[in-house]
């Protein structure tokens, strides 16, 4: 009878986030930049962060005040989305994410028609 050692077996568990390649790293680092970069640029809180700059007259002000907030809002993104992806299945997250949109552009363009 053989007994083997926990390390000998190959593990069949996903690796950690901390575990990623450099090469891993980089690409969802520049894909996540990129996409957030084109999604707010020109938004509603890009033009807000602008009028409070020119305002106050204190753009280092505003602007730490406004990454922090932006950090804050990434941070419970993260948060939630690391929580629902071990709890709903990745199809699913998806048909609800694809649903949502959707929605928020159907009431979008029944807004616009009905202004």
């Amino acid at each position: 009878m053989s007994i083997s050692s926990p390390t000998s077996q190959p593990s069949t568990e996903a690796k950690p986030a901390e575990t990623i390649s450099r090469a891993a790293f980089w690409r969802i680092f520049s894909s996540t930049f990129i996409t957030i970069f084109l999604a707010e640029l020109g938004d509603k809180t890009q033009v807000t962060t602008l009028l409070m700059s020119a305002q106050s007259q204190a753009p280092l002000v505003v602007f730490l005040g406004a990454g922090a907030a932006l950090v804050t809002t990434s941070l419970i993104g993260v948060l939630l989305g690391q929580w629902l992806a071990r709890r709903v299945p990745p199809a699913t997250l998806d048909t609800a994410a694809g649903a949502m949109l959707l929605g928020i552009t159907v009431w979008l363009l029944w807004d616009i028609a009905h202004l």
